[in-house]
């Protein structure tokens, strides 16, 4: 286990070395291969240590260096390897080599190109540091890294303006949830002196519901606060979809493999902690089935391609919290497992369909491309078939597990919240399906026709692949027709293929035993961690029942877009028409971000300007007038300065004689 502590600091190793890449134009073209050599080395070192870290074994802590020791304080750069860090490493470095081998190709040509891959290493650096960290400062350290970083990628393209201000965006509202977070982590050790998981887990046990503080009770409302600004949920989401401004593979890299999933991954870690308050795991599954809903409806209306999925990975953090927050651990982290295969798939093919369109990201002027792009058609189809939970792709598995897990609970419990919660999930199931097949038919079937992009190098790199010379059949079809992106971007997009089909059925008993054996495994439901029968519904075993309808509400959901996307598109533009309205709800998203623009962005701009004006006039004022004194003293002062020598001399004759004066008067009043 020795070696495994070295899994963050290869990433780490080969951004350092991106940097000097960025030196040289002769060495840039090296970047992306050092970071994927790095990730991937990174990723066999996880496997080894997964060889070591069996649901069998316990917990190991592999100690680093020493940290910070302040009298009772004591936070080491140590790492804690049980199973539920063996699965995030998994996810973190072997979805993010694939990435980062696409970005190799992607990128290719952009005058960036080292720089980019210097933030790429930084990332996972950032992110392994976060799930490996064996206290909480420590996944602070790295939740804090992976934000800095998704600032600097999301505002990649710096000389436009969008994107410098959807970074600015992420990383301030990402700040409100880390203060939460920060406040959760004092609260911590001030109640149980440690923020170490061995020595924090070993003291929860001695605590329950009913024992525990109001104190500690409060410590997991301030630690969700920072899962929810992380992991995008209601009402810290609005940063997310705005993240499409950076290069289409950091969006894979954010939505599937990093960022977005740490909000999930400390919630599961802190379980322990979370069910200490009756309250605290029924607010997260009500946030995460409100934001999946949420979220859902505002995908039904978009156009652009990448904000689609944008606001699906929105929604679909919200079914892993909804499984954590019914106490489905096995189901959260299961569908989070699952969820980066197809999400990294489905951006990164429809990064391929916008760098054949020289940028285009618009619905409404791209259709019939699967002959221009055969294989990139058929890639997203089976995310597609993964996202919509079409029955034994690997969405199916792990979204029935979260839902099941939730009705059998709100049954069980008697408890009709949670049972609404789960019946909100299925009715989002339906429309997860609708609005994914919406696209891919909308995108790749009906008449050929296409409007190329403005920027005839692609969306974000030049196209060093060569183009098509044949003109496509649209309106505007720019200097070339679409194309098939090259084997070297892709293979990788085969490997996440065959997870996004295959993960669900081929990791299922794996991921139940490795959850059980992790912190996450407190009260777990459903079957996989607590014993008896399950309750029914509609005369059946309840995960069968829920598996029937979810698979009726997923074809129904595929059907309905065939429908309205494949068969009659006129019919679709008809209930457009009739339903104006709410389409324009929908596809303004509910005017959210100019809610907030009006609500608290403007507010704190009018104060900022005010304290502005109040330092400018006040506060430099009284500087100004206190400088001013001995500034005009000087220049009285500096009158006396003739450099004459006999105005010198009557100067020290007249002063003599006033200190004459002076003694004399003193003299004669003592006696």
């Amino acid at each position: 286990m020795e070696i495994a502590k070295f899994i963050p600091w290869l990433p780490l190793l080969a951004a350092i070395l991106s940097g000097v890449c960025c030196m040289k134009r002769s060495l840039r073209d090296y970047a992306s291969w050092i970071v994927f050599a790095s990730v991937a080395a990174s990723f066999g070192i996880s496997l080894m240590a997964a060889s070591h870290i069996t649901p069998d074994s316990k917990a190991v802590t592999v100690p680093f260096f020493e940290w910070i020791h302040a009298g009772e304080f004591k936070a080491n750069f140590s790492y804690y390897f049980d199973t539920l860090t063996i699965i995030m490493l998994f996810v973190v470095t072997g979805i993010g080599s694939l990435v980062v081998w696409y970005a190799a190709g992607y990128m290719k040509g952009d005058k960036g190109y080292a720089r980019f891959f210097f933030g790429v290493g930084l990332f996972i650096f950032s992110m392994t540091t976060l799930v490996m960290g064996d206290n909480l400062l420590l996944l602070f350290l790295g939740w804090e890294g992976v934000g800095l970083c998704s600032y600097l990628l999301i505002g990649y393209y710096y000389e436009k303006p969008s994107a410098v201000a959807a970074g600015k965006k992420a990383f301030i509202v990402n700040r409100i949830g880390d203060l939460g977070f920060a406040l959760g982590i004092f609260l911590t050790f001030r109640e149980f002196g440690t923020i170490e998981y061995a020595l924090l887990f070993e003291k929860l046990h001695h605590l329950t519901p009913e024992t525990a503080s109001a104190s500690v009770k409060a410590i997991p409302f301030l630690l969700m606060l920072g899962a929810f600004g992380k992991s995008a949920q209601i009402p810290l989401y609005v940063w997310l979809p705005d993240a499409m401004e950076g290069p289409t593979p950091v969006s894979a890299l954010i939505h599937a493999a990093t960022m977005v999933t740490a909000g999930v991954y400390m919630i599961a870690r802190m379980m322990p902690v979370f069910v200490l308050s009756e309250y605290a795991l029924p607010a997260v599954a009500t946030v995460g089935a409100a934001t999946a809903l949420f979220a859902g409806l505002i995908a039904l209306c978009q156009y652009d391609i990448k904000r689609v999925w944008a606001y699906s990975t929105v929604s679909q953090l919200g079914y892993m919290f909804l499984g954590i927050g019914v106490s489905s651990s096995i189901g959260g982290v299961f569908h989070l497992f699952t969820h980066a295969f197809f999400k990294a798939l489905l951006f990164l093919t429809a990064g391929s369909v916008m760098h054949a369109m020289t940028g285009q990201l618009d619905l409404r002027n791209m259709g019939g491309l699967r002959k221009k792009m055969p294989v990139t058609c058929w890639l997203m189809f089976l995310g597609c078939l993964a996202l919509a939970g079409f029955p034994m792709s690997a969405g199916f598995y792990s979204k029935d597990l979260i839902l099941g897990d939730a009705m059998a609970k709100g049954i069980s419990d008697h408890n009709t919240w949670i049972t609404i919660l789960a019946w909100s999930g299925l009715f989002t199931a339906f429309m997860t399906a609708y609005y994914t097949f919406r696209l891919w038919f909308r995108v790749f079937w009906g008449a050929e026709h296409y409007v190329m992009g403005d920027d005839h190098h692609g969306d974000e790199a030049d196209d060093a692949h060569g183009h098509d010379d044949a003109h496509g059949h649209g309106e505007d079809h720019g200097h070339h027709a679409p194309h098939e992106m090259p084997w070297s971007m892709n293979a990788p997009l085969c490997f996440l293929a065959v997870g996004a089909v295959a993960a669900g059925f081929a990791c299922h008993h794996w991921m139940q035993e490795m959850v059980n054996a992790s912190s996450a495994a407190v009260h777990s439901v459903g079957g996989h961690g607590a014993e008896g029968d399950h309750p029914s519904l509609l005369g059946m075993d309840i995960h069968k029942a829920v598996m029937i309808i979810s698979i009726i509400c997923a074809l129904s959901g595929i059907a309905l877009a065939a429908y309205f996307h494949l068969i009659r598109r006129e019919a679709a533009d008809k209930v457009k028409k009739n339903y104006a309205a709410l389409c324009d709800l929908l596809e303004n998203k509910f005017w959210i971000d100019e809610l907030y623009d009006v609500a608290v962005v403007r507010p704190l701009k009018l104060m900022g300007s005010v304290f502005f004006l109040i330092d400018r006039l006040v506060i430099d004022g009284m500087v100004a007038i206190v400088g001013l004194l001995p500034s005009q003293m000087g220049k009285f002062v500096r009158q006396s300065q003739t450099g004459v020598l006999q105005g010198y001399g009557l100067g020290m004759v007249l002063g003599l004689a006033g200190i004459l004066i002076m003694v004399t008067w003193m003299l004669s009043q003592t006696y």
